[in-house]
């Protein structure tokens, strides 16, 4: 018996690579914590928990339909000494894969949280008529 994928059923055709986005998206570590949110009518918000890093810190992509946010501090150069060390400072990178229509409007560093503001563009209708030629 054949597995069925969902690129390989005959009612989706050129959506292969939405089975490859839905693995690259499963995959990632859960640093930095984020949240999610819609904002009505067409908007949404991608808010990171980036304690400690600063606007420089930051750098925001997009790559191939992808919301790239990575995170590197600068090394410090005082000599502390930590007796505990709880607050996270290493790099990061999370990515968001974007659906078509979907921009990013902007981006803030506000109280150690990241927001980045999305927003939907409503895709323009297209008819397109394609000509039968006799052989």
């Amino acid at each position: 018996m054949t597995k069925m994928s969902l690129g390989s059923h005959p009612f989706l055709l050129g959506f292969d690579q939405l089975e490859r986005l839905a693995e690259r998206a499963a995959k990632g570590e859960g640093y930095p914590p984020y949240n999610i949110e819609h904002r009505a009518p067409d908007g949404f918000r991608i808010t990171l928990a980036v304690a400690g890093f600063a606007d420089d810190d930051l750098s925001l992509t997009i790559e191939d339909r992808q919301l790239v946010i990575r995170g590197r501090q600068a090394e410090s150069d005082d000599e502390r000494v930590f007796l505990h060390r709880g607050i996270a400072s290493r790099a990061f990178q999370r990515s968001f894969v974007l659906a078509e229509g979907i921009e990013v409007e902007n981006a803030g560093l506000e109280n150690g949280l990241l927001h980045i503001d999305l927003r939907r563009i409503a895709p323009q209708s297209i008819v397109q008529t394609i000509p039968i030629s006799r052989k």
